[in-house]
């Protein structure tokens, strides 16, 4: 089973909402998720981060870290895997996304976005992911 590294980034607008591709992968029931993705080799966490959030959002930053990291496994794409996922924070101004940066496989399953305020979260009518966000964002919302 081959590690999966990602870095996951809470994105939170300026009203607090927080953003979430749809993902519509072939096989799979929609689901939603975080900006992020998986580490190039030798890539550090917070550098994919950054990297990730510019690609899929056209933002230009440098996340904070959370003290947030989930293990699971499971199959991706048709391959099983173990996840390491770090998790990280920015909040932004901006509420305008570019996807240009998009992969051909992300333009073909990340079919949407969407602002979500956290209420919204708890009674979704797909699985969000991570499973305990709104949890995360009422920390994130608490530090602040």
């Amino acid at each position: 089973m081959r590690l999966r590294r990602a870095a996951r980034v809470v994105l939170t607008g300026p009203d607090g909402r927080v953003l979430l591709f749809r993902c519509t992968p072939e096989g799979y029931d929609p689901f939603w998720i975080l900006p992020g993705g998986e580490c190039d080799l030798d890539e550090a966490f917070d550098e994919a981060a950054s990297r990730e959030l510019l690609e899929e959002t056209g933002i230009r930053a440098h996340p904070e870290p959370l003290d947030h990291i989930v293990e699971a496994e499971f199959e991706y794409l048709g391959e099983p895997v173990k996840s390491l996922e770090h998790y990280f924070h920015h909040r932004t101004v901006y509420t305008e996304i570019d996807t240009g940066g998009h992969t051909e496989l992300e333009r073909e399953i990340l079919v949407e976005h969407r602002w979500f305020v956290a209420e919204e979260l708890k009674g979704w009518h797909e699985t969000i992911y991570p499973l305990n966000l709104a949890r995360l964002l009422a920390r994130i919302e608490s530090r602040a």
